[in-house]
Order: C-alpha cells, then structure tokens, then sequence
C-alpha cells in the first residue's frame, strides 16, 4: 500500500526559500521514507507524543531526520495520507520545541 504525500501551503514556502540541493534531498527523503509505512519507527522516525505545534494536525505529530533537517508529518492512516506539516532547520543541542 502507498501512501499519497501533501504538502502544507507553508510547506511549499518553505521549500521554496532552501537551496536547491537541499530541496532535492528533502524531497527525495521524503518520497522514499514516507510513502511506505510512514507510521513504523525507525533510526530516522518516531512520533513526538504529547508534542504541541503551532499548526494544525492529526495526533500524533510525526518527526523524519534528514541530516540537520527536520520533517513534521502527520498522517491519516484511513485515507492512507501523509500530511508534510514543517520542515525546520535544527542546529545542534537544541529541542524539538525549540526547533518548532
């Protein structure tokens, strides 16, 4: 089963400001991470229980590392559809929250 990919109107702002190898990479991670499984933790996903973010979601708020990079996704699994909520920057020893 495949899962379909959406991105967030904020979320195409924000890929539009990086630099295209960055895009390129974010993209391709999430195309091959996301459209499998997206709900199955690995080294690279979890879920961040109990996170409260500043946009609209679906319980819970998912997390994809790519490098320094982070993915927030939440995904409806009736539909079998990924929503890409956030895509931040986290610069070394910060939080989640923070990042958000």
């Amino acid at each position: 089963m495949s899962y379909t990919i959406e991105y967030a109107r904020s979320v195409r702002d924000e890929l539009a400001a990086l630099r295209a190898y960055d895009r390129s990479r974010i993209l391709d991670e999430i195309d091959s991470q996301l459209t499998h499984e997206p709900d199955v933790p690995t080294r690279r996903r979890k879920a961040l229980l109990g996170l409260d973010p500043p946009w609209e979601h679906l319980e819970p708020v998912w997390e994809l590392r790519i490098g320094d990079w982070r993915v927030y996704y939440d995904i409806d699994s009736e539909a079998v559809h990924v929503v890409i909520r956030a895509i931040r920057e986290k610069p070394p020893h910060r939080t989640t929250e923070e990042t958000i």
